[in-house]
């Protein structure tokens, strides 16, 4: 080979495409090994890639000359930009996807409030400072303006995808705190996104073309979306996700649009969160979305990303003494305006210090639309020099870098604020809280009970709910082995999707129904594992998730003939582990009904009003049977009854009407607050003033000897109910339910519950047996 043709393989070699591939496989690389020591120091995985990126930067392995010329080259620049903006465009539109905005809507007076002190104070420091940092880094008097508008953005920005990631990390995005930075963090973005546009438009003269550009195409990107989702739904309807085809189609529409507003305004971030917050949310197109989406930016394109921001670090350009006044000076007035704004706004909202401090740090996370304040976009508002620009970049990655260990070291000391026990009983909740739910499903035989339990409880438009269902499938043997990749068939991504078979599809369907007529997004999932560990991902999920209550079909369904049938021995052991290791609430429904047809399972479907009674004997468990029971009162399809069972030497029963509703009648004893334990009637006593005298709910009281007469009295109910709810157990040695457990067949529902799911006690109606978290092993022992 001649010197001219090693010359051009050297060329091709070391070319800015080349150089940008390596760039990324080694930033994911020593990202992994940093992300594995650092977890263990509980620090979070953007400060593992940002640091990957140092060390391949200019302040790491770059100073090697070869490298060097390898890595930073000069056309590379545009490449760099370019990946930028699929970026960005890919994970703001995943962020629009999975925004709850019924919870930004709902709180958004706490999270605007935060969200605009913050960008107050910091404009305050932006323009105190801003005048002596253009005398330091700029030299164009004419464009001070401009530069002063940057620095205020610098300051008051949030990376709302670095505070996602970061929540996700350290698995605080499901606690009411964490949310609450979400939100403000999206608030704050978009507000500084927006403000940005306009300072670049109004800079082109250029305001109501490209704004009336940029609302034309997205609000077309969304109604084609909304169309085209609906199709895609319909079509092939035993698949259980999109074709490859379908998904590019969807994606290419979303960056032909981005590319046109790219060209024409500053940046399309807004627009694509705009399109993903828009985008329907039910079928197997935003399903599809999700799950490739999700992997592909929470894997690829967001550890490259902050591993890119790293990579531009260079602390050769903090030599001097001034360069590194100017850095100081950046980051303690980004720091101080987030915190001070922050704790501003929650000493006016009257949440607690501790809180707002965490939030205060949490908006103080950079580095996604604060490197287009400071790149290309800006070159002619201002005519960045590079000094200007590294020192910028510098006080960036700092601020991000401080933060995040600041905030794993908070979330250490404050353990109470982030505790995963803060939902795990409905008893002590706040009635006005947002409920999360977890249902378990093993096949579609189960998903109607559990989805009208989702509904029942959606009843009341007071407390919103957050509903989860996950399918709990069993590992088994794999159908084929030793696969070649040119074997598989079109469109089949792995084995893993084979797992659930059609049962997905049905699954799927009726969820993708039940959304259609209540409205209600249910976030679905799927665990797959041996009967033996698989309590452990629901567990694990409920804590991830900080469920309130978990759900799970009983083990047993009723024939025709109206006797019980056993199912897989390995559902039973799952439901009794989940009973024993559930970080929360535990509720186990045994579908019962006429001829077969479970009643309440019907609720959605059926015109008829649910007659449901809750069984109240005491204990913990039977006071959270009463606190579901409570949720779902008001919901127009159901009318509830609660039946207290008491001695009956207690009192005598008198009857009392407590409106003039002719459904509802109230038997309450006087004396009956007086009996039993101080607890249980306390409880009652507060339920009874609250639903029962307002004529919401049904209240009656039975007195009985024995289990015997316990027993006869429930037979006399039996046929009345489309639903039973009860507690499990934790009554102690109690004479009312003495001699029940002689027959017991089921012990994980408690002697109540076993009897009213066995095949030789006829009801008619569904069982819901209900266990309370226990937080201690006191509690446990009382069982």
């Amino acid at each position: 080979m001649d010197a001219t043709q090693r010359m051009v393989c050297q060329e091709d070699f070391f070319n800015p495409l080349t150089s940008m591939g390596m760039q990324m496989s080694c930033i994911l690389v020593i990202s992994h090994f940093f992300h594995l020591v650092l977890k263990a120091l509980g620090q979070p995985g953007p400060i593992a890639q940002i640091f990957a990126g140092l060390v391949l930067g200019p302040s790491g392995l770059s100073n090697v000359d070869r490298v060097r010329d390898f890595f930073f080259q000069a056309s590379a620049a545009e490449y760099y930009e370019i990946f930028g903006f699929f970026c960005r465009m890919l994970f703001m539109f995943l962020i629009g996807l999975e925004t709850d905005v019924s919870y930004i809507i709902r709180n958004i007076k706490a999270s605007s409030t935060i969200s605009y002190c913050g960008i107050l104070i910091g404009t305050l420091f932006g323009v105190a400072v801003s005048f002596f940092l253009h005398q330091q880094l700029m030299f164009n008097d004419k464009k001070k303006l401009g530069f002063i508008l940057i620095i205020i953005l610098v300051l008051t920005y949030t990376a709302s995808p670095v505070v996602i990631r970061l929540a996700g990390d350290l698995k605080f995005a499901t606690s009411p705190t964490g949310r609450l930075a979400i939100s403000c963090s999206l608030i704050n973005e978009i507000t500084c996104l927006v403000m940005f546009n306009l300072i670049i438009v109004i800079h082109k003269k250029s305001l109501f073309r490209d704004g009336f550009l940029a609302i034309l195409i997205t609000g077309m990107v969304i109604l084609v979306n909304k169309y085209v989702a609906i199709w895609f739904n319909k079509r092939n309807r035993n698949q259980k996700y999109l074709r490859n085809a379908e998904l590019l189609f969807i994606l290419s529409v979303l960056i032909g649009s981005s590319m046109i507003i790219e060209m024409f305004t500053s940046n399309s971030a807004i627009s694509c969160f705009l399109i993903g917050v828009m985008f329907p949310k039910e079928g197997k197109t935003a399903r599809t979305l999700l799950q490739k989406l999700t992997y592909s930016v929470h894997n690829f394109i967001l550890p490259i990303y902050f591993g890119y921001l790293g990579f531009q670090f260079d602390a050769s350009r903090l030599g001097s003494l001034s360069s590194v006044v100017i850095v100081v000076i950046l980051v303690v007035l980004s720091i101080g305006g987030k915190i001070s704004g922050t704790l501003l706004a929650c000493q006016y909202l009257r949440i607690p210090l501790n809180e707002g401090v965490f939030i205060g740090f949490c908006l103080n996370l950079k580095g996604h639309a604060d490197l287009l304040f400071i790149g290309q976009a800006t070159n002619s508002l201002i005519g960045w020099n590079q000094d200007a620009y590294n020192l910028l970049l510098i006080s960036i990655v700092i601020n991000t870098v401080i933060s995040g260990p600041i905030l794993a070291l908070l979330m250490r000391r404050e353990e109470n604020l982030f505790a995963q026990t803060s939902h795990t009983t409905l008893e002590f909740q706040n009635p006005e809280e947002d409920i999360r739910t977890l249902g378990c499903v093993y096949g579609p035989r189960h998903v109607s009970a559990i989805l009208a339990l989702i509904s029942a409880l959606n009843g009341s438009h007071r407390a919103p709910i957050t509903p989860y269902v996950m399918h709990l499938i069993e590992l088994t043997q794999k159908r084929r082995a030793n696969v070649s990749y040119h074997e598989l068939e079109d469109d089949e991504l792995s084995d893993d999707e084979d797992y659930g078979g059609n049962d997905v599809v049905e699954i799927n369907d009726a969820v993708d129904a039940f959304h259609a007529e209540t409205k209600i997004i249910v976030h679905l999932s799927k665990a797959v594992s041996s009967f033996a560990t698989l309590y452990e991902d629901v567990c694990n999920a409920a804590e991830d998730l900080r469920a309130s209550i978990v759900l799970a079909p009983f083990h047993k369904h009723q024939r025709i003939d109206g006797k019980m049938e056993s199912g897989k021995e390995g559902v039973r052991t799952t439901n009794q582990k989940i009973l024993r290791h559930a970080p929360c609430s535990v509720g186990i429904i045994a579908e019962r009904g006429l001829a077969g047809v479970p009643g309440f399972a019907q609720l959605l479907d059926s015109a008829t009003v649910q007659q449901v009674a809750t069984l109240f004997f005491g204990g913990p468990d039977d006071r959270e049977a009463v606190a579901w029971s409570k949720r779902i009162a008001s919901h127009q399809k159901i009318n509830l009854t609660v039946i207290r069972f008491l001695s009956t030497g207690s009192s005598r029963v008198r009857s009392e009407r407590v409106d003039d509703r002719d459904d509802v009648e109230v038997f309450m004893s006087l004396s009956s607050l007086e009996t039993g334990k101080d607890v249980d009637n306390a409880f009652l006593s507060n339920f009874y003033n609250e639903c029962v005298t307002s004529g919401q709910v049904g209240y009656v009281e039975k007195y009985v000897n024995n289990g015997a007469e316990t027993v006869a009295a429930m037979r006399d109910i039996g046929d009345m109910y489309s639903l039973f709810i009860v507690g499990k157990g934790g009554r102690g040695h109690s004479p009312l339910t003495t001699g029940m457990s002689d027959w017991e067949e089921c012990p994980e529902l408690g002697t109540v519950g076993d009897l009213l799911a066995s095949s030789e006690y006829n009801v008619n109606g569904s069982v819901l047996v209900i266990q309370q978290h226990r937080n201690s092993k006191k509690d446990l022992m009382d069982d």
